[in-house]
């Protein structure tokens, strides 16, 4: 680690406490959901937020780009969204200089530093495939060009659990493209009487840059430089294989899981470990690190079987259990 990346790690950890604070002016209660996020981000991982309506999805990513200085564009998803309404299309115009028609390619809002995806399961899977490109690729094709998109991109899809009909279910293909599954609860009575009481005042919260784009992205860079041990991956990867359901899995991990996670679980692990330590002012990541971050890393990328569904077994109940049985060592 040189000299320069302690320096940033002392600022991130520094400055955990100042993000916390500014997005404490708007958001109430959701501290864990904060933390993901904000790891998320600084390993370039998207995030799949699951919530019902009303619970400051959106007022949440706009807060973050905010105090990171990003550009912002939020996207609603119907079912006649079409792949050009993200991207962009090329217009036909004509050059006041020549007088000659010439094809412009006219950007889309995928076009921002952070994309709200808000209810993606509710586009058809032509459009939903269009937003994979660009969060895998990290551009975008049209007209037989390949535009590359600003960096940091961050993409943060909602789903709304409830009123399923008429929606598109995203295949576990591009669910695996989410870092985290990230799912924000209702709020306790005590905080959610501190929210209206602070969100029914006349006063409008001013929130501080904490980081500039260029900032983030050399953070972003710096995740990765973060030492990991053998042991530690080890234990990941363990983690990550008990999901599977393979001749030498555990019993419940038989009777209750139809496909269990793949590589990239793995990897995210270890990545988002990473940016969990550096978050917290650490040079190295800790087993403590892979359990904090096991179920949302995790959760959308086990299939339960109807057994586990016919007894009210989720995905997280799965995941505490590996985390019970499954040794550090």
């Amino acid at each position: 680690m040189t000299q320069d990346g302690s320096e940033v790690i002392t600022k991130v950890s520094e400055a955990r406490d100042k993000i916390g604070n500014e997005l404490k002016k708007v958001i109430i209660g959701q501290d864990t959901i904060i933390e993901e996020m904000i790891i998320a981000l600084l390993t370039r991982g998207h995030c799949l937020m699951t919530g019902v309506p009303g619970l400051g999805k959106t007022l949440l990513v706009k807060s973050i780009a905010e105090i990171f200085s990003l550009t912002y564009k939020r996207i609603q998803f119907t079912p006649d969204l079409m792949p050009a309404d993200i991207c962009g299309t090329e217009l036909l115009e004509e050059d006041s200089a020549t007088g000659k028609r010439i094809f412009t390619f006219n950007k889309g809002p995928i076009f921002a530093n952070m994309i709200l995806a808000d209810e993606i399961n509710r586009t058809p899977p032509k459009t939903q495939a269009a937003l994979l490109e660009a969060m895998g690729e990290r551009q975008v094709t049209a007209g037989g060009k390949t535009y590359t998109l600003e960096q940091p991109f961050f993409v943060l899809a909602t789903q709304n659990p409830i009123e399923l009909e008429g929606t598109y279910p995203l295949p576990e293909a591009q669910l695996d493209r989410f870092i985290f599954n990230v799912v924000m609860d209702y709020l306790s009575p005590e905080h959610e009487e501190e929210m209206v009481m602070r969100t029914t005042n006349p006063e409008i919260p001013t929130l501080e840059t904490v980081f500039s784009g260029p900032e983030l992205t050399e953070i972003q860079n710096l995740v990765r430089e973060v030492p990991v041990s053998s042991n530690v991956v080890s234990y990941a990867v363990r983690l990550v294989s008990a999901t599977r359901n393979t001749d030498n899995s555990l019993k419940y991990v038989k009777d209750m899981i139809k496909w269990g996670a793949g590589s990239r679980a793995s990897q995210a692990l270890v990545l988002a470990g990473k940016a969990r330590a550096l978050l917290y002012g650490r040079y190295n990541v800790a087993c403590e690190d892979i359990r904090a971050l096991a179920e949302p890393v995790l959760r959308h990328r086990i299939i339960t079987n109807f057994h586990a569904d016919a007894e009210g077994i989720s995905t997280e109940d799965i995941i505490g259990k590996l985390l019970h049985d499954i040794p550090e060592n």
